[in-house]
């Protein structure tokens, strides 16, 4: 028998931490090859751990609402399974080595009092005045949902060392809620205390649910939102779509939406407008290399996220048609990694799925631009002929583009939406795929 370290996984590149929420499997349970483990929780998206080898989970090294760094060993399964351990041992040998390296080097005073000073700041982060630690997972609710330290030094621990646990504070919260509500200071705006009627029913609010409003509320905040609109001609895409659908199912396995060819437009805006491919950091821009596009999906409990196709402008039609349908499915699902809903640099949210016309969305931060689709409408419509105008019956949508006046003009943030509805508009109705 082997024993198999189960580490966290890399989640994407700006994750460095999770959460464990809860342990699918006990010690002494049976696990299955890529059977889930445990569920963990960054501040981006929930996931999964599932185990990469068949065995028996003989110790569990985390509790829940611990946090732990990505390539920690989380848990240690006992396996019959063949894996190089020499490889293992190795890199033992190797940290050792180098640990040994490290140890003998004789650190100065002032890197003594440098690295000191470090720790210190990270521990006050933790620490309330009073002395007590605090997690991050616990600090984070606290902030959420406006609690205090005093107020937060004043919950009875039920963990180790009386230290607050996850379902110490939310004991808290519920407990708080049935007193009178006090007016709390945000930001020096005060609101009132809300009157609850009898018949009137209260809905918490999901975790996921909580960071979306910080997210939109904070993006508010920062850019200067600006909206321009344009009408579009999408007759040959609706034509274009209604001919080959069939098809394109046969061939490909799957079906075509709107989705993917809007997708391609706005991705071939990008590249001729790379300014609306940015993100502000402080005093400086920068300016994207790839065109990472995000896609707003809905959730089934009513909202959103944002998984992103990497490369958008790199792929062919197939070849985003099959992105945009795999991740859509895997957000419904709720099987989205941590690394899907990374490093986007310009986002698209269908709103006419919902039956809207139009809309003025919020930038996902710290990208500077969010397109918006409204629905596809039958209009009667003014058509451009040599022999004359006439009046015809076209399929029509508004594309709304929301911007950041902060570093994106008047000029360039109109230029680039109508350079999207210029590539809609001129789609070949006769067009393969």
């Amino acid at each position: 028998m082997s024993k198999f370290e189960l580490k966290l996984p890399k989640m994407g590149e700006s994750v460095a931490e999770a959460t464990i929420t809860s342990w699918l499997k006990e010690v002494g349970d049976t696990i299955e090859l890529d059977e889930a483990i445990v569920e963990i929780a960054t501040d981006k998206v929930d996931s999964e751990v599932p185990c990469e080898v068949e065995g028996v989970l003989i110790k569990k090294l985390f509790g829940v609402d611990e946090v732990v760094n990505v390539g920690e060993t989380i848990a240690i399964i006992e396996t019959n399974a063949d894996f190089d351990e020499s490889e293992i041992e190795k890199n033992d040998v190797k940290e050792q080595v180098v640990e040994k390296e490290i140890t003998a080097e004789v650190p100065t005073v002032e890197k003594v009092k440098e690295e000191g000073k470090i720790i210190e700041d990270a521990v006050k982060k933790m620490t309330s005045q009073s002395g007590k630690f605090y997690s991050p997972l616990v600090k984070n609710i606290a902030k959420t949902e406006g609690i205090t330290l005093d107020e937060l030094d004043s919950i009875v621990g039920s963990g180790k060392e009386q230290r607050v646990t996850k379902n110490d504070i939310l004991t808290f919260i519920d407990n708080r809620k049935l007193q009178p509500k006090k007016v709390i200071d945000q930001s020096n705006i005060e609101s009132s205390p809300q009157s609850i009627g009898s018949g009137d029913e209260i809905i918490e609010m999901t975790r996921m649910g909580k960071l979306i409003a910080k997210h939109m509320v904070d993006s508010v905040k920062t850019s200067a939102h600006v909206q321009s609109f344009v009408e579009v001609d999408v007759t040959n895409i609706v034509r274009w779509r209604e001919r080959i659908k069939n098809d394109f199912q046969k061939r490909e396995g799957e079906k075509i939406t709107y989705t993917p060819v809007f997708m391609q437009a706005v991705a071939k805006a990008l590249k001729d407008y790379p300014m609306m491919n940015i993100s502000v950091d402080g005093d400086r821009i920068i300016k994207k290399r790839d065109i990472n596009l995000g896609m707003a999906a809905a959730l089934a409990d009513g909202n959103l996220i944002v998984p992103v196709i990497k490369k958008a402008d790199q792929l062919s039609l197939v070849g985003m048609s099959k992105a945009v349908n795999d991740l859509a499915k895997r957000a419904r699902a709720g099987k989205l990694n941590p690394d899907d809903i990374q490093g986007g640099t310009y986002t698209v949210t269908n709103i006419g799925s919902f039956g809207s016309i139009m809309g003025t969305p919020i930038i996902n931060q710290p990208q500077v631009g969010i397109l918006a689709l409204g629905s596809i409408r039958k209009l009667p419509a003014v058509i451009e002929t040599p022999d004359g105008d006439l009046i015809g019956i076209r399929h029509k949508m508004i594309i709304s583009h929301s911007y950041d006046h902060r570093v994106v003009n008047g000029a360039l943030g109109s230029m680039f939406v109508k350079k999207v509805a210029d590539y809609l508009e001129a789609w070949d109705a006769n067009a393969d795929f």
